[in-house]
């Protein structure tokens, strides 16, 4: 086997999420600090991956629980480490502090698993010999919409919930041409950072107006088409443009 089977670990990462299989689970690429965050289609459950090329100290310090962490802090079910099946390491030290290492193999090699070990399933009960189950109070919330970036990029772009919101926001303005106060406050939004001095929208006529925006739809291509294919649903819930109006005229 090569001495470095993976050039990045985006590489590392795109080859373990090509060998998942997605019919059940969900793979979310950079979510709730996890370069890659599984979700079991069945039951939900929860695996938080950290991706290295090289194993370190700083992968296990980022894996395992912050000590300013409280019982109620949410969190996945197990928690990982992704390798390349290469990279010599202490598995045991990693079991006794609660980690599983996943080691990922190149195409290249001659394998029945492109990962060891595999995912747990719910009827395999003997997965905690590998696998360990933190038991969190709470697991990681969810976004609304599956990531469209990339996994193990250093500075990674992330979905955030506040980005959807924005995200929406910019469709609201693309469909309508202008969007409210009353908009924001339906989306559980603030309108402030949009305004001076970053410029995102400009006040005319007694609303908002398109300004100087970022390019959400060139960040999130995929995920924008979805919101917007999704617009009719979310959009039925905020206030009818009249009133809005009203409103936006009384605030300014």
């Amino acid at each position: 086997m090569a001495d470095k089977p993976f050039a990045t670990e985006v590489e590392l990462c795109a080859r373990f999420i090509e060998a998942v299989d997605q019919t059940k689970w969900i793979v979310l690429a950079e979510t709730a600090s996890w370069d890659i965050l599984l979700v079991r289609r069945e039951d939900g459950f929860q695996i938080g991956i950290q991706a290295k090329l090289k194993f370190n100290l700083k992968v296990i310090e980022q894996t395992v629980e912050h000590f300013y962490s409280s019982a109620t802090s949410p969190g996945p079910d197990c928690r990982a480490v992704l390798v390349p099946a290469s990279e010599g390491l202490n598995e045991s030290i990693c079991s006794h502090l609660g980690i599983t290492v996943i080691r990922v193999r190149p195409k290249a090699a001659y394998v029945s698993h492109t990962f060891d070990p595999q995912l747990p399933t719910i009827k395999d009960r003997g997965f905690r010999d590998r696998w360990h189950e933190w038991c969190p109070t709470v697991r990681h919330k969810l976004p609304e919409y599956v990531p469209d970036v990339v996994a193990g990029k250093p500075a990674p772009t992330q979905l955030t919930d506040w980005k959807i919101k924005a995200i929406k926001i910019a469709i609201i303005l693309e469909k309508r041409g202008y969007v409210t106060r009353a908009d924001f406050k339906a989306l559980h939004i603030d309108h402030r950072r949009w305004l001076k001095p970053a410029s995102w929208l400009l006040v005319e006529n007694g609303r908002y107006v398109r300004g100087h925006m970022p390019d959400f739809k060139g960040k999130h291509p995929t995920v924008w088409d979805q919101i917007l294919a999704d617009a009719d649903k979310w959009m039925a819930k905020l206030p009818p443009e009249e009133s809005a109006k009203a409103t936006q005229t009384a605030m300014l």
